[in-house]
C-alpha cells in the first residue's frame, strides 16, 4: 500500500470504546479548570501578580497538558488522573482555607453567608468553558490519531460505537447553539427576518472554508477518510446547512419550545432509518453496492446524516436559553447544576433503552443513540464545569480580592441595581481575564481550528507519524499545543479578534 493508504486504514475501520470511558475523560478537564484556578487564587495570596508568561505556563500546563496525556499514555489510568487532581485541588482548597481573609465563623454559617453572595459576569464561564474544552479536544486528535501512542479504541467509528472522536463533532454543533445569535436574543419580533437574513450572509466564510478544504485535500492527495462524511463533503458543508436550517426553525418556532423541534427531528429521522430504505442508502447507495457515483452517493453519509444534527444544535440553543436565564445568586446556580446533571443522567438512561431496543450509536448516520449520547456528554460536562465553577466562587469568597479569569464575579454586597454592581468590580477584576487562556482561544475559535487543521497537515506531511516513537510523538504533540496556544494567546493579549462576517 501507499503511505496515504496505509494512513486512512489506520483510522478506518474501529468499533469505539464505552460510553463510560468517554464520560471520564470529558469531565478531566472540569477537575482540572478547578485546580488551576485554585492555584491561581493561593499564589495571588502568596505572592505578587503573574506575568502574561508565567499564567500562559500554568494554563498550559493544567489545561493542554492533562487532555494530551488522558488521549495518549495515561489513556488506560483515567481514574488515576481524577484521583491525582483531586487529590491536588483538595490540598489547595485547603491551604486557601486556612489562609482564608472572610470574617472567621462556623462553617455552617459561612456556607449560608456564600449562598446569598451576588453573581455578576457578562457571559456564563462554564459555557466558554465548554467550547474551548471541546476544540482543545478536537485539536490533540485530529493530529494524535495518526500516531501509533493514540488508543484505536478512541478514534472514529466505522458504523457503529462510541469512539472519544465521534464526540467532537457533535459537541461543537452543541456548543455553538448555546451562543447562537437567536439564544442572545439578538432580535426582536419584527426584526427575525432580518437576523434570518443576517444568518444566511454569516455563512459565507464556511462556505469559502469547505470548499478551500476540498480543494486542498484532492490537490495534494491528503488521506480521507471516505465513510465519514463522503468524498467531496467536509464539516464545514455539515455547519453551513445545519445554521441555514436552525435559523428557518427557530423563525418558526419559539425558543422555548426547541426541545420539541429536536425530539420530533430525531424521532422523525430514526423512524426513516428503521422503516424505509434510507439506512441502506447511506450505508450502500441507491444501487446497494456502495456506489460512489452522483453526487447524493458520494456524499450520502455527510447529507443524510445532516438531520441527526440539527436536532443536537436545536437541543443546543434549549440548554441555551436555559443557561441564560437570570440568576443572581451562587444558590439559584446550584439548582441549575442540579438540574442539568438530572437531564443528562435521565438521557444516559435514555441511551441505555435505545441502544437496547432500537439501534446502537452510529456517527455515520446521526441516529437517535447517536445524538442522546451527544446531548447527555454535553450535560455532564457542562454541569461539571458549573459545579466546579461554584467551589471556585467559595475559594474566592474566602480570599477577598481574589481573581480567577473565566470564572463569576462576587459581589459582596446586597444591591441589586446593575450600574451599582458593575462600579463595585475593581479595576484589577476587569483586566485580570485578559491573562487566560480560555478566553484567548474562545475569542478566536475558528481561527484556532483552522490553525489547527493546516499544522495537522504540515506535520503529516513532513513527518512519518505511523512509524514514530512515543516519546517523538509526545514531544510534537505538546510542540504542535504549544505554538497553537501561544499564537492564539498573543492574538488575544494583542485584542484582536480575527472575524471576517
Amino acid at each position: 500500500m501507499s503511505q496515504k493508504q496505509m494512513k486512512e486504514a489506520f483510522v478506518s475501520n474501529h468499533n469505539g470504546t464505552s460510553v463510560l470511558e468517554v464520560t471520564q475523560g470529558l469531565c478531566l478537564p472540569a477537575l482540572c479548570i478547578v485546580c488551576r484556578g485554585l492555584l491561581i487564587i493561593l499564589s495571588q495570596h502568596l505572592c505578587s501578580s503573574h506575568t502574561w508568561r508565567t499564567r500562559f505556563f500554568i494554563d498550559f500546563v493544567f489545561l493542554i497538558i492533562p487532555l494530551v496525556a488522558t488521549l495518549t499514555i495515561l489513556s488506560s489510568f483515567v481514574l488515576l488522573e481524577h484521583l491525582a487532581v483531586i487529590i491536588c485541588g483538595a490540598g489547595l482548597f485547603y491551604q486557601i482555607y486556612c489562609r482564608r481573609t472572610c470574617a472567621r465563623m462556623p462553617v455552617q454559617k459561612m456556607l449560608e453567608k456564600f449562598l446569598k453572595i451576588s453573581i455578576e459576569s457578562e457571559y456564563i464561564p462554564a459555557i466558554s468553558c465548554f467550547r474551548v474544552i471541546n476544540s482543545t479536544f478536537t485539536a490533540i486528535a485530529i493530529l494524535a490519531v495518526d500516531f501509533p501512542l493514540f488508543p484505536r479504541r478512541f478514534a472514529k467509528t466505522e458504523l457503529y460505537g462510541t469512539g472519544a472522536m465521534d464526540f467532537g463533532v457533535g459537541g461543537f454543533i452543541f456548543g455553538t447553539a448555546m451562543v447562537c445569535p437567536e439564544v442572545r436574543k439578538k432580535y426582536t419580533e419584527e426584526s427575525r427576518f432580518y437576523y434570518l437574513t443576517k444568518s444566511l450572509y454569516s455563512v459565507w466564510p464556511l462556505v469559502f472554508l469547505g470548499i478551500g478544504r476540498l480543494v486542498i485535500i484532492k490537490a495534494i492527495g491528503y488521506q480521507e477518510h471516505l465513510t465519514e462524511y463522503g468524498v467531496h463533503w467536509n464539516f464545514f458543508f455539515t455547519l453551513i446547512v445545519v445554521k441555514l436550517i436552525t435559523s428557518l426553525l427557530l423563525i418558526i418556532f419559539p425558543l422555548n419550545k426547541s426541545w420539541i423541534v429536536a425530539i420530533s427531528i430525531i424521532v422523525l429521522y430514526q423512524l426513516a432509518l428503521d422503516f424505509t430504505p434510507l439506512k441502506r442508502l447511506i450505508l450502500y447507495g441507491t444501487d446497494g453496492s456502495g456506489t460512489r457515483i452522483g453526487l447524493l452517493n458520494a456524499n450520502r453519509e455527510g447529507i443524510i446524516s445532516t438531520l441527526g444534527y440539527v436536532a443536537i444544535h436545536m437541543a443546543g440553543v434549549q440548554t441555551g436559553s436555559y443557561m441564560l436565564k437570570k440568576r443572581s445568586h451562587v444558590k439559584d446556580w446550584i439548582k441549575a447544576a442540579h438540574c442539568i446533571l438530572l437531564t443528562a443522567i435521565s438521557l444516559f438512561i435514555s441511551l441505555y433503552i435505545v441502544q437496547v431496543n432500537v439501534e446502537v450509536v452510529s456517527r455515520r448516520m446521526a441516529n437517535l443513540a447517536f445524538c442522546i449520547w451527544i446531548v447527555a456528554s454535553s450535560l455532564i460536562l457542562l454541569s461539571s464545569l458549573l459545579l466546579g465553577d461554584i467551589i471556585l466562587s467559595f475559594a474566592k469568597f474566602l480570599i477577598k480580592e481574589a481573581v480567577v479569569p473565566c470564572s463569576w464575579k462576587l459581589i459582596h454586597s446586597s444591591v441589586t441595581n446593575k450600574k451599582h454592581l458593575e462600579s463595585l468590580v475593581s479595576e484589577a477584576e476587569r483586566k485580570e481575564p485578559s491573562l487566560c487562556l480560555i478566553t484567548a482561544m474562545n475569542r478566536n475559535q475558528l481561527i484556532f481550528f483552522l490553525l489547527s487543521n493546516i499544522t495537522t497537515g504540515l506535520i503529516n506531511l513532513l513527518i512519518d507519524t505511523l512509524h514514530s516513537s512515543t516519546l517523538w510523538a509526545l514531544f510534537v504533540l505538546n510542540l504542535y499545543m504549544f505554538t497553537n496556544c501561544l499564537i492564539i494567546y498573543v492574538l488575544h493579549l494583542q485584542d484582536k479578534t480575527i472575524k471576517f462576517w
